[in-house]
This record gives C-alpha cells, structure tokens and sequence, in this order.
C-alpha cells in the first residue's frame, strides 16, 4: 500500500467545460489541500459537463481505474434541472455516509440561507471517499474547513493511507486507538 493520497478532483460545470468562463473549483480544491495536507498527496483532475452518464463515468474511473482514495466533486449539487451530481454519485456508491451531506449544510447554514437547497452528499465505492462540494471557491473551503476533520480517519477505515494534516490550519480527529506516535 502506498502512503501517498490521491485524489481526484473533479469539476462539473458545463459552462466552464465549454470554455465559456474559466473554472474556479479545481484550483481552489489544490491550493486548500496544498495548504491543509502534511503527508505526500497526488491529485487527478477532471473538468466535465452536468451530465449524469459522463459524471458516473468519471467517478467509476477515478476510483476504480485511478483508484483514487478521496474524490471531490464541485458543482451541480442545487436543485435546478441540470444538476445530478448527487444521482450520479448515488448511482455508483456501495456505501452512503448521510453524516457527511448533513454536517456540510450545517456548515454552508452559517453562512447562506440557501445551504438547505443543498444536496450534497458523502459516499464510499469500494476504497474510495466520494464527497460532493459546493462550485464557489469560498464555499468550497468553508466546506472542507468544516468536514475534513473526520475524512483521514474515513480514509484509514476504508483502506488508505494515514493521512496528516498541519494543525495550524486543521487538526485532523482519529479515535486515540487509531493515531499513530511520532
């Protein structure tokens, strides 16, 4: 088992993957992890449109082909006609972790009223953390600052690598019978 984590990043936005702006998420979701991660980490990205088939498609590669131990989705997780990110994400979950999806509108709640239109979701598929994130670059850190504490003990749980993060940006939790010495 490799110690590095790898993660796939993945942004849905079928404007921004038609070049009609420039995409905002994947360089936020890096420069967060640049600032967060301690340990060795790699990332794979992906830029695709809100269509289910080719978002189901991409989470099925980044975990099954890449096997990336963390997926991040950004975008199209609201409720207009075009976002399926969340039935996409349903589609190919072996497990789904409701905790995840409830504690990030608790998070976005403090900031916007709207967080409750919200259908964020967390998942496992196979040894794999799939997480569903908001598109704006603010809301995806307040979201990560918000969850990842609980994620490297998830990623351990499902077979990944002890994940360490710097403390002066985000203590990481693991039960005292799951930490490492050091």
């Amino acid at each position: 088992m490799t110690n590095t984590l790898k993660i796939g990043l993945i942004s849905i936005s079928d404007r921004a993957s038609n070049g009609v702006y420039q995409d905002a998420g994947l360089p936020a979701l890096q420069e967060w992890f640049t600032q967060t991660l301690t340990s060795p980490w790699q990332c794979v990205t992906r830029l695709i449109p809100d269509e289910q088939t080719m978002i189901e498609a991409t989470l099925i590669e980044l975990a099954d082909q890449e096997k990336c131990h963390l997926i991040l989705t950004t975008g199209g997780t609201g409720p207009a006609l075009r976002d399926v990110t969340p039935e996409a994400t349903l589609a190919v979950a072996h497990k789904v972790l409701p905790g995840f999806g409830e504690q990030m509108r608790a998070v976005s709640l403090r900031y916007v009223p709207t967080a409750i239109l919200s259908r964020q979701l967390g998942v496992t598929r196979g040894q794999s953390l799939i997480l569903n994130l908001p598109g704006q670059p603010k809301a995806i850190k307040e979201t990560l600052d918000g969850i990842f504490a609980a994620v490297p003990y998830c990623i351990d749980l499902i077979g990944g690598p002890y994940v360490e993060t710097n403390p002066d940006v985000l203590t990481s939790f693991r039960p005292k019978s799951a930490q490492r010495q050091k």
